[in-house]
């Protein structure tokens, strides 16, 4: 963080206004309940990981939901809602960063977000199963049933992240030569 000056900021800034405005476009899939919803805004938080650092994709997660919060609120006056899509983000933009950061290239890039996708399938099931489901019955009064992690969180993140991956790759693929001087410029 210490290393991050204006320039990275403003960078940060930016990329979480659009992040928050891609995760207003959200939509639902049709063979999943009604309040998993696909968006893109964890491509602008990749983004900025790639060049700025972990830190800079945290930051635009972290932003990007409290952005949310204020604007939408939360149902039961706790956002575990954004909690666990902050949470998704990290499991998500981390493992993509560490693994491109050892590898820096198109094949990093893949190989991150086949991790990532993994990861963030796998985590986010343990974290439903043991701290978002039991955060629901609390806060909200009503019970999950468990057996809707394997069918239907499970399989809705793991399209999410092929997704959002494909997005991604898109966008590497037509902006790697600018995404490699903007992180010398950082």
């Amino acid at each position: 963080m210490k290393n991050l000056g204006v320039k990275a900021f403003v960078a940060i800034g930016m990329l979480s206004a659009i992040a928050y405005v891609l995760m207003l476009l959200n939509f639902p899939m049709p063979m999943f309940p009604t309040w998993l919803k696909i968006d893109f805004s964890d491509v602008p938080a990749l983004v900025g990981a790639i060049i700025m650092g972990p830190a800079a994709g945290v930051l635009i997660e972290l932003i990007k939901n409290l952005l949310d919060i204020i604007s939408t609120g939360s149902e039961s006056g706790i956002p575990v809602g954004h909690i666990a899509n902050f949470t998704t983000g990290l499991l998500f933009i981390l493992p993509t960063y560490f693994v491109y950061k050892k590898v820096q290239s198109k094949k990093g890039v893949i190989s991150g977000l086949i991790v990532a996708t993994i990861i963030t399938t796998i985590g986010m099931s343990v974290l439903n199963y043991f701290v978002f489901f039991p955060m629901y019955e609390i806060f909200m009064g009503f019970k999950m049933p468990k057996l809707m992690i394997i069918t239907a969180i499970a399989p809705f993140n793991f399209i999410k992240c092929i997704m959002i991956s494909i997005v991604f790759i898109v966008f590497y693929n037509k902006m790697a030569e600018r995404l490699n001087k903007m992180r010398t410029a950082f």
